[in-house]
């Protein structure tokens, strides 16, 4: 594969706006991550989640960390694709909160409808990044056969194979004698 072939990975200079999504939600994540590692017990309680404040805070500290990843990286792709992983463990979260005895259910809903959105965001952002500039380009096989030998000289090369003394070998596997 000659170096022709590849394309990297390069910014979006004006093209289908991937970049300045990514930086967007690299400044929401650090929003998002500020308001949950500065008022954890306020969103627990809005949210009917008492006593998940620990993991709020460790949720608004992994948001933090990926919006300056994206911010800070030259390319956004694989830290927008964490924000996804992300978005799928606070979906997970919240949907404890859904149980029949939460009192604030419905906040709970609307924050999962919330997460959706922006996970469908993430996501979109995530293709289009992946498709901005990475060409797979496969090897090329059409000439090869898999034989260390042009097949004309392996064709019966196996035909006198004897199995050595000391492997074992099944008596149906063994050679019928000629």
């Amino acid at each position: 594969m000659s170096q022709e072939q590849i394309q990297y990975w390069q910014p979006d200079k004006g093209g289908d706006g991937a970049e300045a999504l990514a930086r967007g939600l690299g400044w929401f994540s650090i929003a998002l991550g500020a308001a949950e590692v500065l008022a954890p017990g306020s969103l627990a309680r809005a949210l009917g989640m008492r006593d998940k404040e620990g993991m709020i805070r460790a949720f608004g500290l992994r948001e933090i960390a990926t919006g300056i990843a994206i911010l800070s990286s030259d390319d956004p792709r694989p830290w927008v694709w964490a924000r996804v992983a992300g978005d799928a463990l606070d979906i997970a979260a919240l949907s404890a909160g859904l149980d029949a005895d939460n009192p604030r259910k419905g906040n709970v809903q609307f924050a999962l409808a919330a997460v959706a959105g922006v996970t469908a965001l993430d996501v979109m952002c995530g293709r289009k990044l992946d498709g901005d500039g990475v060409t797979f380009v496969p090897p090329e096989y059409f000439q090869r056969s898999g034989l260390p030998r042009p097949p004309e000289e392996m064709r019966g090369a196996a035909a006198d194979f004897q199995p050595p003394a000391d492997m074992r070998t099944p008596e149906p596997l063994r050679p019928y004698p000629v």
